[in-house]
């Protein structure tokens, strides 16, 4: 997975993977998921991101959780 942000649009861009997107759907909330010709997302990007506090503008490293942890 690749993750860019593009600080003058705001919009944080996770890249799943490096086939071309053919189609795409905006969810509520500025999410638009990008999807392959095998109809599987290639890509997903958050819209006003900072303002979601999913970045902070000039933030050198992004930490992702993945799973869940149970205690």
């Amino acid at each position: 997975m690749k993750i860019r942000y593009d600080p003058e649009a705001d919009v944080l861009l996770l890249i799943l993977r490096d086939d071309p997107p053919v189609d795409a759907l905006e969810e509520p909330g500025g999410v638009i998921v990008s999807y392959g010709e095998d109809k599987e997302p290639v890509s997903v990007e958050f819209l006003n991101a900072s303002a979601r506090a999913l970045i902070r503008p000039g933030q050198v490293s992004v930490t992702l959780q993945t799973g869940s942890s149970q205690d």
